[in-house]
């Protein structure tokens, strides 16, 4: 078949044919489909007219994995390959089973999209919200087959969002592939950057088409990228009616973003500031504490007041307290992981806003607005 078109045809139909069945078309099936395609096209031997774009309603859900370029660095290729072949295979049987369509693998991520139908409108929301849970449930399972077999536990974050996508071929004759796009595609792949790691966020709208259906968090609202107005999202805890739970993960608190700030800090004895500043490094922070590399050892479980500027949003966090909950020491320098204890409302909001930032890539490592 050498009409372009046709083939992009062609490969649509193997697709739906997979999602299906679980297996494509054998050689004989796809020809005798082929020689139907190429009966429709027009006698003069022009390619079928392009229809382009339609609008439709749509639920975009987006996985990535979470810490897998730790694992790549610190493990074989092969073994690699093999955690990633297990995830990717065992996330795609889940999406299969509830209708959904693999839009694309992205490295370490995947996009998928639940068509809606005007006789069922919320059912494609139902259906990816019920995916997104049995997809954590099963890598909760793979995690433990892991660690019986001494293999890297890997965890998924997932984003949701549902409303009126663009669905058409995208590409060029040499190669096009089917594909949605449009600003609620976008938000689904922003939701999914704020989420942790086994859990699992959905904007209002698509709350709002199973809120009668699932257990969801308080309703939280998130800077994202290219909109003026903040977002509201929400967390997927389960499927009451259905006797599906998220499974809760230790450790999950907030997102963390490496970053390289000065800081100064001061020692506690009690309330009062005890002694002169000393300046460190901000190596990573979150909504509730952050990792700072120090010229001394800390004590564990020391408090100590801290002051630092958040330069894209010309603000300096100048109330804040903090306890440290680690320490570590590599070669000269000394890690030390800490715990806000006490921040003020404003200074909160705005570590919030910035980590958000930093997640959508609007802020460079040393904390000034990309260009």
């Amino acid at each position: 078949m050498t009409d372009p078109l046709l083939r992009d045809v062609l490969r649509l139909i193997q697709d739906v044919v997979v999602e299906a069945k679980g297996s494509g078309l054998d050689r004989e099936s796809e020809r005798r489909v082929e020689t139907a395609l190429t009966r429709l096209a027009p006698r003069n031997g022009t390619a079928l007219p392009d229809s382009g774009f339609s609008e439709r309603d749509a639920t975009v859900l987006f996985a990535d994995l979470r810490g897998f370029s730790s694992i790549s660095a610190s493990y074989p290729a092969q073994l690699v390959l093999t955690v990633l072949g297990r995830c990717f295979g065992l996330m795609t049987e889940v999406v299969l089973r509830h209708y959904g369509t693999i839009d694309k693998f992205m490295g370490d991520g995947m996009m998928v999209v639940f068509n809606g139908e005007k006789s069922s409108p919320r059912d494609h929301a139902q259906r990816a919200v019920l995916c997104a849970v049995e997809m954590q449930i099963a890598m909760n399972e793979l995690r433990q087959r892991h660690r019986a077999e001494g293999l890297p536990e890997i965890y998924i974050g997932i984003g949701i969002n549902s409303g009126r996508v663009m669905a058409g071929l995208i590409g060029s004759d040499a190669y096009r592939a089917y594909t949605v796009i449009g600003e609620e595609v976008n938000l689904a792949a922003r939701i999914e950057a704020f989420s942790l790691r086994g859990q699992v966020l959905m904007s209002e709208a698509t709350y709002r088409h199973c809120a009668d259906f699932v257990s969801a968090g308080e309703r939280i609202e998130v800077h994202v990228k290219g909109r003026s107005e903040p977002a509201c999202v929400r967390e997927l805890l389960g499927i009451p009616e259905l006797g599906r739970v998220v499974p809760r993960q230790e450790l999950r608190k907030s997102p963390r973003v490496p970053i390289d700030l000065d800081v100064e800090y001061w020692a506690m004895a009690g309330k009062l500031v005890v002694g002169a500043a000393t300046r460190g490094r901000i190596r990573n922070i979150g909504y509730h504490g952050l990792l700072m590399e120090t010229p001394e050892p800390l004590q564990l479980y020391s408090e100590f007041k801290l002051a630092f500027d958040l330069p894209c949003l010309r603000y300096r966090v100048g109330q804040i307290y903090a306890r440290v909950v680690s320490a570590r020491n590599e070669g000269a320098h000394h890690r030390v992981g800490l715990e806000f204890t006490s921040v003020d409302v404003e200074s909160s909001n705005k570590i919030q806003l910035f980590v958000q930032m930093c997640l959508q890539g609007e802020v460079a490592s040393n904390g000034h607005s990309q260009p």
